[in-house]
């Protein structure tokens, strides 16, 4: 049998001699004696009289307490000699966990041997045992300890030991509840702090907190309810959308992503009124699992109908409809009714937007029933004053302004009034833009304008009218293609800058154009891409009638560029630019309609269109072919909270008069330039100087402006 070691407790003592105690009475007064025959007659009369006047108080007893206490006799206790304890039974090892010794109670060491230590930071670690297979979450659990740790939070170098006792305290609680998150509901957590002597407030150096951590067994899932998900039509498939399975290792993180999951693939498969219930795990020690109930309660199958506004003369349902990503008798799909959300939020026209589901028919045996997508919406501020300023080395200043009302013709007809105040260029048009019209982000857009415009290469008087149908790539909804085809009709009257001091005479010029346009876009972003590549194409078939002759030609022009992430704080960005005019001579194409390269959004460190053949006075006379190509760097650096990049680049670009390209005259710019990221997009400021300038040439070049060079 067990025995038990120490010494154990003495047997009750034996009196040396009797203690004197109090004789009884001789006769004691039986209940009856007590209680006379009239309290039995009347007891409350009785009960009212009182005591009887006869009855003597007893004498308080008087106590003096300088008086001495009387002599306790002695005990003789008699101590058994010869007892004889027996040996108690040796336990048998566990070699599968290790404790160190224990030095005192003032510096306890660690609780495991040849542990593996993940250091959070200086002063805080974590210790798990040596095995991997043990708990093989560690690198994951020691990181996200580190992002919760009060200590880890709130450490500084004046910590007293009360404060930092505190906290380890914790921080206990957090790694038990963080070991049940992970399943270990028979983990244990050993803390100790190094460096604390007893009685200290603080550390005679700075204190170390250390958390032993032994996992002990992981439970696994039990069984799994889901309550009514079986009577659902797509039972099968939404069951392989929850990836929780019994036998699985239990994770509390585990069923609040597979509940979010099958929440996202109830929507997806045409259910909108489907709920689940909050799930709840109950634990079972002895067998180490979880047993998981979460209720689901799919409430039909539907399909999409018509599409509802609470505001049909501002925007239609039909309009909203047009819009949507799906058709009346499509499956329901939570993801597309969102989609359509965001579509009339970006219209611009609306402050706040709610569609909601209603249902029209219910649903019948296998048969869907149909929901009509209520939308209420409230309308935003239609009218906008917007303006624009930049500067460029060579273009001067430039100055935009306009006024819009975006839905003067409903819906979605858009009226805008802009104007231009330049050193080069002066603009005052008109603009209709109708946006959605037959398709998402597909607009019609009709722009009358003139203008005049006296650059380097010419002194121009413009009138245009422009249509344009276009598939849009928007911040909203960047498209992998878009494109647009338009018509043109120009009355312009030009002429050549000045030559020898002799003013040329002005040619006028009716062109009529097809201009069209595609681009494959794969990069991540318009206005700041890290990766991806764009390619775009530009033809332009044109007719040109002046004084002297009528005359065919095809514009074209190429634009390739890609974007590299080579680390996370550095992005290589190039371009390539073809371009070629062919069909007719040189002299017959109106000087705006050339091609020219130079400036900010072509080559910088040169003027705007300074770069190409040039006349005796040294001013571009434009050609018929051109090339352009650039690279830069776009190193993001510390400054704002990252939001600064410094930007080294180098550009080059030739234009020739013939429809072939002439590399021997190749133009060379570099420089650096800073983007500042603003959240909308970067603000840019270049500074650049030639290369290999050519007479006339300015040494520095500065560019400002909205978004990345290209």
């Amino acid at each position: 049998m067990p025995t038990q070691e120490g010494p154990i407790p003495p047997k009750a003592p034996v009196l040396a001699a009797p203690l004197p105690a109090t004789p009884p009475p001789a006769s004691e007064p039986s209940l009856e004696d007590l209680i006379p025959d009239s309290a039995v007659e009347n007891p409350e009369a009785w009960a009212v009289q009182g005591a009887p006047a006869d009855a003597a108080a007893e004498p308080a007893l008087e106590v003096d307490p300088n008086s001495p206490l009387a002599e306790v006799p002695a005990i003789d206790v008699p101590w058994p000699d010869d007892l004889v304890l027996p040996q108690l039974a040796p336990l048998e090892p566990d070699d599968s966990i290790q404790f160190a010794d224990m030095e005192d109670a003032a510096n306890p060491r660690p609780a495991l041997v040849d542990a593996d230590v993940v250091q959070v930071t200086d002063e805080l670690a974590l210790a798990f045992p040596p095995d991997d297979t043990a708990f093989p979450e560690k690198e994951a659990f020691a990181a996200r300890y580190g992002e919760l740790s009060t200590i880890a939070e709130l450490d500084t170098d004046k910590d007293s030991v009360a404060q930092l006792a505190a906290r380890a305290k914790a921080d206990q609680t957090l790694l038990e509840t963080m070991l049940r998150v992970y399943g270990y509901y028979d983990a244990q957590v050993i803390r100790s702090v190094a460096g604390i002597q007893a009685g200290q407030e603080t550390a005679a150096e700075r204190a170390a907190v250390r958390f032993d951590i032994i996992p002990g067994a992981r439970y696994r899932f039990g069984a799994i309810d889901l309550g009514e998900l079986d009577t659902a039509v797509d039972a099968v498939a939404l069951r392989r959308a929850f990836e929780i399975q019994p036998g699985d290792f239990m994770s509390s993180d585990k069923i609040v992503e597979e509940q979010l999951n099958l929440d996202t693939a109830l929507g997806e498969f045409g259910y909108p009124f489907a709920t689940i219930d909050a799930p709840e795990l109950l634990v079972d020690h002895a067998r180490t699992e979880g047993d998981l109930t979460m209720p689901v309660h799919p409430k039909g199958k539907y399909v999409f109908g018509e599409v509802v506004s609470n505001l049909p003369r501002f925007l239609s349902g039909k309009h909203l409809a047009t819009i949507a990503r799906f058709d009346p008798g499509d499956v329901y799909q939570r993801s597309l009714e969102l989609d359509l959300r965001r579509a009339i939020v970006s219209t611009g026209l609306v402050s706040s937007v709610t569609v909601t589901p209603r249902e029209v028919t219910p649903p019948s045996g296998d048969q869907p029933g149909t929901v009509a997508l209520d939308v209420e919406m409230s309308k935003a501020k239609l009218r906008t004053w917007a303006g624009a300023i930049g500067y460029g080395t060579g273009e001067g200043i430039r100055v935009e302004g306009s006024w819009e009302h975006r839905n003067l013709f409903p819906p979605e007809g858009m009226l805008r009034v802009r104007g231009i105040a330049g050193t080069q260029e002066q603009l005052f048009g008109v603009t209709f833009r109708k946006n959605n019209l037959g398709g998402r982000d597909k607009v019609l857009t009709v722009d009358a304008f003139a203008s005049t415009v006296d650059s380097d290469a010419y002194d121009a008087r413009t009138v245009s009218l422009i249509g344009t149908y276009e598939r849009l790539s928007t911040l909203l909804f960047q498209k992998p293609l878009a494109w647009s085809v338009g018509l043109e009709a120009v009355a312009t009257s030009e002429r050549p800058q000045p030559l020898g001091g002799v003013v040329q005479p002005r040619q006028t010029y009716f062109i009529g154009a097809i201009p069209l346009f595609a681009q494959l876009d794969t990069s991540d972003s318009l206005l700041d891409p890290k990766k991806g590549f764009r390619a775009g194409l530009r033809l332009s078939p044109e007719v040109s009638r002046n004084q002297r002759m009528e005359s065919f030609y095809l514009r074209a022009q190429f634009d390739g560029s890609t974007y590299q992430r080579v680390t996370d704080k550095v992005v290589v960005a190039g371009r390539l630019r073809l371009g070629t005019i062919v069909g007719t001579d040189l002299d017959n194409i109106a000087p705006s309609r050339r091609l020219y390269s130079g400036g900010g959004g072509s080559v910088r460190g040169y003027g705007y269109q300074r770069i190409g053949p040039r006349d005796i006075n040294g001013n571009p006379t434009g050609g018929r072919s051109l090339v352009e190509g650039a690279v830069e760097a776009r190193i993001q650096t510390g400054f704002f909270d990252g939001a600064l990049s410094v930007v080294p680049f180098l550009d080059a670009g030739s234009v020739s008069q013939s429809v072939t390209l002439d590399l021997s005259t190749v133009r060379f710019g570099a420089g650096v330039g800073v983007r500042y990221n603003t959240g909308f997009g970067p603000l840019r400021f270049d500074i650049a100087t030639p290369i290999n300038p050519a007479p006339g040439d300015s040494r520095i070049a500065v560019y400002v402006s909205l978004g990345q060079a290209f």
